[in-house]
């Protein structure tokens, strides 16, 4: 099975609140089976978006999912916390240096084209909510995924450590998406 049979199967049988369905066929119009899911670390490949989602997906389900949580919860975060980088990508080539030849080489290559900057986690929401209706944990969640790389959070923002603290879903996607970027997507983008 492919990332996005994996990806629909794993939706279809989790996220069944009103719009789901609008927000899959939503995502067929978007390339957000093809992007990758960085520029140039984790992920940095084509489906690498899809990829990472279903890891985070199952890193997040593997550590933290008890029979008092919610499956649809941890789905909807999980597999939607970076649809922000729908349509966000655009391939191109940069010149590296060969070392073996001392030539300038063209390599393939994504830099950012993000056509709504509204901010990472925010935009998520946005998106999602376009379709589906986010509980509070869930929204707070995708919100700050980034943990500590957020751009806000590194503007000296407290709101993160409420969020973390009030949100114990938060601290897991964040977890979990550090677990998928950094150990199970390891040596998938190009340095």
């Amino acid at each position: 099975m492919g990332y996005r049979e994996e990806f629909i199967e794993i939706f279809t049988q989790n996220i069944t609140r009103p719009g789901a369905d609008k927000l899959l066929e939503w995502l067929d119009t978007t390339d957000f089976y093809r992007a990758p899911a960085s520029t140039r670390f984790h992920g940095a490949c084509e489906s690498g978006l899809v990829m990472h989602s279903l890891n985070v997906y199952h890193a997040l389900m593997d550590r933290f999912y008890t029979e008092e949580e919610s499956k649809e919860s941890f789905a909807v975060v999980a597999l939607l916390h970076d649809l922000c980088k729908a349509n966000y990508y655009k391939a191109g080539t940069r010149n590296v240096k060969n070392e073996t030849t001392g030539q300038w080489e063209k390599v393939p290559t994504y830099n950012v084209e993000d056509m709504f900057p509204y901010g990472h986690g925010e935009k998520s929401v946005y998106l999602i909510e376009r379709f589906i209706r986010l509980r509070p944990a869930e929204a707070v969640a995708i919100r700050w995924h980034m943990g500590g790389f957020d751009d806000a959070a590194r503007g000296g923002c407290r709101a993160i450590s409420e969020a973390y603290d009030k949100y114990p879903l938060a601290v897991k996607l964040h977890i979990a998406d550090l677990e998928a970027t950094y150990l199970m997507e390891k040596g998938t983008g190009r340095h």
